[in-house]
């Protein structure tokens, strides 16, 4: 049977002493991190107290217009904090808001139509809001990879132009790269899933007391649904992205300048 966890502020900064071993570390190996350290720390506790209360907004009142309004959100967020690892590929915004809204819209709708969750907001948050996190990291992988990609291949790209390949022709294998880049880790940690580390839901399913099998069985879904949504971004917004790579000559474009 399931039980809630209730825990205090008291608790939450106990945890902290974590955090000051952290910063202890930082300062006697001289890595200088105690400042982004401290950013990070601050900002999760402001941004996750905040996300909560809408969260219990939006679980109150029931609303499916206000979860798409959440995950739009989200999209644009994470769309935004995608393009600043995307700084050598030409305008990187709208390959991932595609890449983005098309991996949420698929997968999500994909899982609700199996009727694997139901369509209410306490379901549809934090799949979304899982499916949409992972999409923006792998999208954000695979484009940085392309960026350096595109630049340490344009001799040889323009080579295979200039015998008659196509502009996909001479960017197959940096595109490859760059999606393998995007998805690589999560398939990596679902292989070891079990043996070396707990996901977090599973995590979190057995301290509310969740049995175990159930705990596990969900976990799976996530899994897959989440390896599903990296391939889909990484795929679309590696697709869109190297486009602009050429002009509409399909000629390479000259480098953007440092």
């Amino acid at each position: 049977m399931t039980v809630g966890i209730d825990l205090s502020l008291g608790q939450v900064a106990a945890s902290l002493v974590l955090v000051l071993i952290a910063v202890a570390i930082s300062r006697r190996s001289h890595a200088d991190l105690e400042a982004d350290m401290g950013i990070a720390v601050l900002r999760s506790f402001v941004q996750l107290t905040a996300i909560g209360y809408v969260i219990q907004v939006i679980f109150d009142d029931g609303s499916l217009a206000l979860v798409l309004a959440l995950l739009v959100v989200m999209v644009g967020f994470g769309t935004l904090t995608a393009r600043g690892r995307a700084r050598k590929v030409p305008s990187p915004t709208l390959p991932l808001l595609v890449a983005l809204s098309i991996a949420a819209v698929s997968t999500v709708g994909l899982v609700v139509a199996l009727g694997i969750f139901e369509p209410e907001a306490r379901y549809l948050v934090p799949v979304g809001g899982m499916v949409i996190g992972n999409a923006m990291t792998a999208s954000a992988v695979a484009l940085n990879r392309l960026g350096d990609e595109f630049t340490q291949a344009a001799p040889q790209i323009e080579a295979t132009l200039a015998l008659g390949a196509t502009a996909s022709q001479a960017s197959r294998p940096q595109v490859r790269n760059a999606l393998r880049s995007g998805t690589i880790a999560l398939v990596d940690s679902t292989k070891t899933t079990g043996l070396i580390f707990f996901p977090g839901t599973m995590v979190g399913m057995l301290l509310a007391g969740a049995e175990p099998i159930d705990a596990v069985r969900l976990q799976l879904i996530l899994l897959w649904v989440l390896l599903g949504a990296v391939a889909i971004s990484a795929l679309v917004s590696t697709t869109l992205a190297y486009r602009g790579f050429f002009t509409d000559a399909q000629q390479l474009r000259d480098p953007p300048p440092p």
